[in-house]
């Protein structure tokens, strides 16, 4: 039996994984309008993704019994100085997220809940691979700099990406 909390913090966390969505696509749609549309695929992957994880964890709570309530989502920023800010900004809201997760994790473990901690673990997988994604992307592009032929290339590499569904 989960508890009334913990069901309360991942519903919490799937409003945090919707918003992550929007904030992937309101930079995915800076990139397309500075017609970088490599990078801008690349954040609206990210976006599918994040979308992709809150629906995992509302599943979870429909399998378990308990209540679904959705909150509402914070508008996420659409103005941005550049593409280096936009890559840190989400290489800190996955920190963010992964914190997230890791304290949803702390009060399963605190209360002996084996089903959630278990459920957590693919996410916790997933974050070490978010994190360390982001990390590489802002210093590659750190390095592009203020070199259009550099950005031309990383738009390129960026735009090889394609959403793939988890499997369950």
């Amino acid at each position: 039996m989960v508890s009334e909390k913990i069901v309360t913090l991942v519903n919490e966390q799937i409003t945090k994984e919707q918003y992550a969505a929007q904030l992937y696509l309101s930079m995915s749609a800076w990139f397309y309008a500075q017609d970088l549309e490599g990078i801008g695929n690349y954040f609206r992957v990210q976006s599918k993704e994040e979308l992709m994880h809150a629906d995992k964890m509302f599943d979870y709570v429909n399998d378990i019994g308990g209540k679904i309530i959705l909150n509402e989502v914070p508008k996420p920023p659409h103005e941005f100085a550049n593409a280096q800010e936009i890559f840190e900004k989400a290489l800190d809201h996955e920190r963010l997220v992964t914190k997230s997760i890791f304290n949803i994790v702390k009060a399963a473990n605190d209360e002996s809940d084996f089903a959630t901690t278990s459920f957590l673990q693919w996410f916790i997988n997933e974050q070490v691979e978010e994190e360390s994604s982001a990390s590489l992307l802002v210093s590659k592009i750190r390095m592009v700099k203020d070199n259009p032929s550099a950005l031309y290339l990383f738009d390129q590499e960026l735009a090889q990406r394609v959403f793939v569904p988890a499997a369950n």
